[in-house]
């Protein structure tokens, strides 16, 4: 878990060592990193495979490039940037928060299937769902007020430093923060049972209607695969607003787990020869 951790006196030794040709200093950086590409890819895409393509594809970006790196920022400022800017350049909006409820009022509510039929244990099916619901409604926001989102709100990234992921101001970072704060966490007082025990809507209810659109494969879960490590563990924390209500939305998201890529395209050193880097910075 603790490699995972922001670090950046660990990152810039990295960096340093892989600027110079060393593939293990490089193997790691992008191991360190990997994960939280696939975790922001993921909550922008929804669809796990386009997640992991475009986290091959921003690697891509990244390997290329870290030869010009010259360390004026830390690098994983460096690194979301170039994440940033590969995203909102794939992402479109989707639904509205109207169209989502209609769709999750109008499902009907069911019993979870029998455990060994679905050969899965029905509280995995649950979590599942939840995450699927959840990253299925931050689609509703439009594509940028969706990545403030998970830079700020998720991950905790301070403002001045996601300002410059975002090339906007520290102010500005704000100003978007709070107004996506209040229309997502609006929509999830008015729907989710999760935030308010008033609202009818049941993660455990409306599993076997996701699983009858296909948004839950029991072939191959998307969101809960064994898990690496839960985001809130090793994102930093937001302890000056732990006691307010927000922080019982966002820890919604905040408990859902980091996952390993599973593509084997993924694999470092496919991956460096298949684009030829590894000869540009003499890593043969």
């Amino acid at each position: 878990m603790d490699y995972l951790r922001e670090d950046d006196a660990l990152d810039a030794r990295l960096v340093t060592n892989a600027q110079k040709g060393d593939q293990s200093a490089l193997e790691e950086l992008i191991r360190r990193h990997q994960p939280w590409l696939l975790h922001i890819s993921q909550r922008m895409l929804w669809n796990r495979a386009d997640a992991e393509d475009a986290t091959q594809e921003i690697l891509v970006k990244v390997i290329t490039h870290l030869g010009g790196f010259q360390q004026h920022s830390g690098f994983r400022t460096w690194l979301y940037r170039i994440a940033a800017n590969h995203l909102l350049d794939r992402c479109r909006a989707t639904k509205s928060f109207d169209q989502l409820a209609q769709g999750l009022n109008e499902m009907p509510d069911a019993d979870l299937p029998d455990r060994n039929a679905a050969g899965i244990e029905n509280a995995i099916l649950v979590e599942e769902a939840k995450i699927a619901c959840t990253t299925g409604i931050l689609l509703c926001l439009k594509p940028r007020q969706r990545l403030v989102f998970i830079l700020g709100e998720i991950l905790g990234v301070k403002d001045d430093v996601a300002s410059v992921m975002l090339d906007t101001t520290a102010s500005n970072f704000r100003q978007m923060l709070s107004r996506t704060r209040r229309q997502l966490y609006g929509f999830l007082n008015r729907q989710c049972g999760l935030v308010n025990q008033s609202n009818a809507c049941r993660c455990a209810r409306k599993a076997p209607g996701f699983i009858a659109k296909g948004w839950v494969r029991l072939e191959q879960l998307q969101f809960v695969d064994p898990r690496l490590v839960q985001v809130q563990q090793v994102a930093p924390g937001r302890m000056r607003e732990l006691q307010d209500l927000d922080r019982r939305h966002a820890q919604i998201f905040r408990e859902q787990p980091l996952l390993e890529p599973r593509k084997a395209a993924l694999e470092l050193g496919k991956l460096l020869k298949e684009t030829g880097i590894h000869k540009t910075m003499g890593l043969e």
